[in-house]
């Protein structure tokens, strides 16, 4: 844990999160360091809320900022914006991100094998313009839907 916090008050919260490598009185200079030493081994997250914390989000591979209490500055420069302000839900921003990936590779997937389906379709068989043009818009509708899937099932 990186803060800009007294020692005392870092510890305390380190405990009740169970955070065992502490570091605190930090300027975001100091924090601009650490990060960097760290990704020499590892990618980086980084959260933060404050505008002390926006040059560490900018240069940590993900910075996450706390929306609610968050600076204009910390919300500007992190790559993912938590609304609420809790900490527990980054788990949950995880797996979303991942499975939205997931689903984004799936999507353009299957709207290149329609797509490549429909054009061998029309050059060897011939097929209707009306028939292409329904058979693309239908495969939007299935892509529409498979993303949908996403807002319906959130685990």
């Amino acid at each position: 844990m990186l803060t800009g916090d007294h020692v005392a008050v870092a510890m305390a919260i380190a405990a009740q999160v169970g955070v065992d490598d502490v570091e605190a009185g930090l300027l975001p200079e100091d924090k601009l360091v650490a990060i960097r030493a760290l990704q020499e081994s590892s990618p980086v997250a980084m959260v933060g809320d404050g505008v002390n914390d926006a040059p560490a989000l900018a240069i940590a591979t993900v910075g996450v900022a706390m929306g609610g209490a968050g600076s204009d500055v910390a919300l500007e420069t992190a790559d993912v914006v938590l609304i609420a302000d809790d900490l527990a839900k980054l788990p949950y921003a995880v797996a979303l991100s991942q499975r939205t990936r997931r689903t984004i590779i799936q999507n353009l997937a299957f709207s290149l094998a329609v797509i490549v389906t429909l054009v061998t379709a029309s050059v060897t068989v011939g097929i209707p313009l009306p028939l292409g043009v329904i058979g693309h818009e239908g495969s939007t509708i299935i892509v529409v839907l498979n993303g949908l899937w996403l807002l319906r099932n959130p685990s």
